[in-house]
């Protein structure tokens, strides 16, 4: 025997209508009423939030430029904070520290329209592994919620290219194999479907935690942080195994 659930709901959808009656109906329209009018409320609160962000975009540009600029007068500045960021430090296997050795500097920029993406720039010094000096990753927001990935094909000198040609995966905080290589990220090409559950990790972290306070990583404060957590957690713990003691010996008493 099958049962028809569609019978039961408008059964149960009648029901419902009969017991509201004429004056519960019109209560439910006015709640619709309501319900759409905070909609509107939230649509503009949305686009008007969107516009302080871009405004404070172009505010934030010339600072990030000034910063720039001073971190050029900092020797290996770059590649020690990517080797002190917990996930990044793990992607560059010992021949991408010294390329990234003649890293002048790092740009994060989002479009002008922030929802429809953002650029990862890397600006080399002339070096003795590829002719590229700018390396580009970029992330274009579909409207249909996918995101285009695109990067620079790097133009490698004789002889380098080959030692470079790994496929980069993050897979949580373990290395990657001692042969991939963080460029290899650089034509890692293609479409990022977000309700999949896809997305490009290392762009993330790039863009969300290393490039807002960089000098935090050169100056390895987050693992002092880390460290200073787990202090406090083992001083919690000798205070609970104390209270703990305490407790036994008023027992014994």
């Amino acid at each position: 025997m099958v049962i028809d659930n569609s019978k039961k709901l408008k059964t149960a959808v009648e029901e419902n209508a009969q017991q509201i009656g004429t004056g519960g109906v019109s209560s439910i329209e006015k709640l619709q009423e309501v319900q759409d009018e905070l909609e509107k409320v939230n649509e503009q609160a949305s686009e008007e939030v969107l516009e302080i962000e871009q405004k404070y975009n172009e505010i934030r540009r010339p600072v990030y430029e000034k910063r720039n600029e001073l971190i050029k007068s900092i020797p290996d500045f770059w590649v020690t904070a990517f080797l002190s960021h917990p996930a990044l430090g793990e992607l560059l296997n010992v021949e991408d520290q010294k390329i990234f050795k003649y890293l002048d500097s790092l740009d994060v920029e989002d479009f002008k329209d922030v929802t429809s993406g953002y650029s990862l720039t890397f600006i080399f010094k002339p070096n003795p592994y590829f002719e590229d000096t700018k390396l580009v990753k970029t992330y274009t927001f579909l409207d249909e919620g996918s995101t285009k990935i695109t990067g620079t094909a790097i133009k490698w000198k004789e002889g380098m290219g080959a030692a470079y040609g790994g496929n980069l995966e993050m897979k949580g905080n373990k290395r990657p194999a001692s042969e991939d290589s963080f460029f290899s990220w650089f034509s890692e090409t293609q479409l990022k479907d977000i309700a999949d559950g896809l997305s490009d990790e290392v762009g993330e972290i790039i863009k969300e935690d290393l490039w807002p306070n960089p000098l935090k990583y050169f100056n390895n404060e987050a693992d002092e942080e880390d460290s200073d957590g787990d202090e406090d957690t083992d001083e919690d713990d000798e205070d609970e195994e104390d209270n703990n003691n305490d407790d036994d010996d008023e027992a014994d008493g």
